[in-house]
């Protein structure tokens, strides 16, 4: 099943061209992996699929439905396309627990004790039950990055958008991360990862969608980019394996 369409979407910023002519689709329980060199378009075209940022043309259908156009309720459509920002986004002055309940009693309406239980049961799966009640400048990278993923999946969403995860990780950080959305993709959540890192692109998918200057120039399994003689921009990009 399709669970996302993007058709010949484009994106401007006054006269720049940001992202042009973007098609790809996105199945049920799929990782998707988008690549590409700073400024190529990657987090904006995430931003794109949940309406953080307005498309300049183009369609995005959502399970077969148009999600661009006036009459759209954005707020529904984040609740089912969840997004875990590059630096986490968590409320300082909230506990763990209240990170991730905030929503589902704003939104979803929950009382205290059912979005508790809700939260406790999505923090369990990452190990941060015992965190419950610390501040995010009581946690390292990776503990944050987990409570900003378990606030996400909380809200069930059908798709989970995560905008370079491992950047303010260091190398062991950035393999759990790894194992985390492994165990995410087992689990069935369908994902689509902006990263620059090449060893948790390995790490979770097989192909990569590489943009560069805001188009899809390969849309291919990572061991064929890095030894593609035919273009030599490619080679060296995906050539560059992480040393860690």
């Amino acid at each position: 099943m399709t669970v996302i369409a993007i058709r010949n979407l484009a994106k401007q910023f006054g006269d720049q061209s940001v992202l042009s002519g973007i098609n790809f689709e996105l199945k049920q329980g799929e990782v998707k992996v988008l690549m590409g060199s700073s400024g190529s378009g990657k987090s904006t075209l995430l931003r794109c699929l949940n309406r953080l940022i307005e498309p300049s043309s183009g369609s995005i259908q959502f399970k077969g439905n148009e999600i661009l156009g006036p009459n759209i309720d954005v707020r529904a459509l984040r609740k089912q396309i969840g997004f875990v920002f590059q630096q986490f986004a968590l409320y300082s002055h909230l506990t763990v627990l209240d990170n991730v309940t905030l929503a589902l009693r704003k939104l979803e309406g929950m009382g205290a004790k059912e979005a508790n239980e809700k939260a406790l049961h999505e923090l369990s799966q990452f190990e941060m039950t015992p965190h419950q009640g610390k501040y995010p400048s009581q946690l390292s990278g990776g503990q944050k990055q987990r409570v900003a993923i378990a606030r996400a999946l909380a809200m069930d969403p059908a798709v989970l958008l995560l905008d370079e995860p491992t950047s303010a990780l260091d190398p062991v950080m950035s393999r759990d991360v790894g194992d985390l959305i492994n165990r995410l993709h087992q689990k069935g959540i369908t994902m689509i990862c902006v990263t620059h890192d090449l060893g948790l692109a390995s790490a979770i998918s097989d192909r990569v969608i590489f943009l560069d200057k805001g188009v899809i120039r390969a849309d291919e399994r990572i061991d064929v980019l890095a030894n593609n003689d035919s273009d030599p921009e490619l080679k060296a990009f995906f050539g560059k394996r992480d040393s860690a």
